[in-house]
């Protein structure tokens, strides 16, 4: 396994041989196997452990053993220690969940504080298997069935061609030591029912199992290859508008494909959508209609979609005092200069009569009941009719912030100056109020 090992090394990640690593070890069998090929090929390692204190003295133990190994090899090693159980409870996880976020977390967390190149795990084919089962099992797209990946960030799992059996002869004939983790014989967790119940009688079926597997994640990867380039092909004609606050699509283009749902699903299971039979009826749903994720959001907005991140935030008054000239703002700088002529007018800049200001001014989003004067018009306009004629999308309804003196619309910002303020035959002082990047 040794020679396959480096054979492995040199085809598909030669870029480890001059790289600085960190390895994450628990102290079980496939963590120690890796991190002795590694050694025995000459890699830069060091050792990374977490003790999730989990399991008492068991736990402790593993460590102690962790940092034995280390000192035989003469490798640097790091040992964390989490309150595991806490930290499920403080953040509403299950504690499998939990301890995959903390070891994650620290051990990107070590990388860049210590400049480790890449992190190693040793997952393998078996894992694979497993992982593959696992989303079968709950329902997955294709992606969930093309295994887990080889290489993803800084992580790097060099172990995944080999299987737990040529690990574990591996092992014994080189007269490797290693700690059982107790929890992994309960099948009480999905992973382990289906290693020790499920995964054996389908080896028992077919021996070459693995084998067989493989062949099947690399027609699976091929076919993930062709729907990401048809995928890609789609988002380049339908994307018209990406900015901070939302990516606009084509619903033309979705509706052009013989299979929108499915192309639906490609381009926004990322955020978190799962309602897919409500995202189709989106394609024909009225202006207005939504659906959301726990994180984004997606509108229909006459000939769009408009994708956009969901604000727990509550919207902010901003007050700008009578000697402030300049304002940072959440969209941008406000400047408040006086001026002695008045030049064309531009979106991002106004002229008011300085002396009608009452101040502090404010800075807000829109209320219901708002109304204001449109400059160049007669009388005055609801705020949410404006925008209805205006053809304003949710969004830009929500993201448009109003400059204000006392509860009078001064300026409905980059879109309209309010004609009670502005400058007339009589007025003393000009103010230029210009909004900047």
């Amino acid at each position: 396994m040794q020679q396959d090992f480096k054979i492995h090394i040199d085809k598909k990640f030669s870029f480890l041989k001059e790289s600085k690593i960190l390895i994450a070890i628990s102290g079980g069998i496939d963590s120690v196997v890796l991190t002795h090929l590694c050694h025995k090929s000459g890699l830069k390692i060091a050792l990374a452990h977490c003790n999730f204190n989990l399991r008492g003295d068991e736990s402790d133990a593993d460590e102690d053993f962790v940092v034995e190994l280390a000192e035989n090899l003469d490798l640097e090693v790091f040992a964390q220690r989490f309150d595991t159980k806490q930290y499920a409870e403080d953040n509403k996880r299950s504690i499998q969940m939990s301890a995959r976020e903390l070891r994650y977390n620290w051990f990107s967390e070590l990388a860049e504080q210590l400049q480790f190149d890449y992190i190693l795990t040793a997952h393998h084919a078996d894992d694979n298997l497993e992982t593959f089962l696992i989303n079968f099992t709950r329902g997955t797209g294709l992606e969930g069935l093309t295994g887990i990946p080889e290489v993803n960030g800084k992580f790097v799992r060099p172990l995944l061609p080999f299987s737990s059996e040529q690990i574990e002869v591996f092992a014994k004939e080189n007269n490797i030591k290693w700690r059982d983790d107790s929890s992994n014989k309960s099948v009480k967790y999905l992973r382990n029912k289906l290693r020790h119940e499920v995964v054996p009688i389908l080896k028992e079926i077919n021996p070459s199992l693995l084998q067989s597997f493989q062949s099947t994640l690399e027609n699976l990867r091929d076919t993930a290859d062709i729907v990401e380039e048809s995928t890609n092909a789609v988002l380049k004609r339908a994307i018209t508008t990406m900015n901070n606050d939302h990516i606009a699509f084509k619903i033309s283009e979705f509706k052009k494909v013989n299979n929108p749902k499915a192309y639906l699903f490609e381009v926004f299971k990322s955020f978190g959508f799962t309602e897919w039979n409500d995202m189709l009826d989106l394609l024909d749903a009225e202006t207005g209609k939504q659906v959301l994720s726990n994180t984004h959001r997606l509108i229909k907005n006459r000939d769009h979609l408009l994708l956009s991140t969901i604000s727990f935030e509550e919207s902010e008054t901003i007050s700008i005092s009578k000697n402030e000239t300049k304002k940072e703002t959440p969209f941008g700088v406000l400047f408040f200069n006086e001026a002695d002529t008045i030049s064309r007018d531009k979106p991002n800049a106004i002229y008011v009569d300085k002396d009608k200001l009452k101040y502090p001014l404010q800075l807000r989003k829109r209320q219901e009941g708002d109304v204001f004067y449109p400059l160049g018009m007669q009388g005055k306009k609801k705020l949410s009719k404006y925008f209805k004629d205006e053809k304003f999308s949710l969004l830009d309804k929500e993201n448009t912030w109003l400059l204000c003196s006392g509860e009078d619309i001064v300026w409905v910002i980059n879109r309209r100056a309010d004609d009670r303020f502005k400058v007339t035959e009589t007025t003393k002082q000009i103010m230029k109020i210009e909004l900047k990047d």
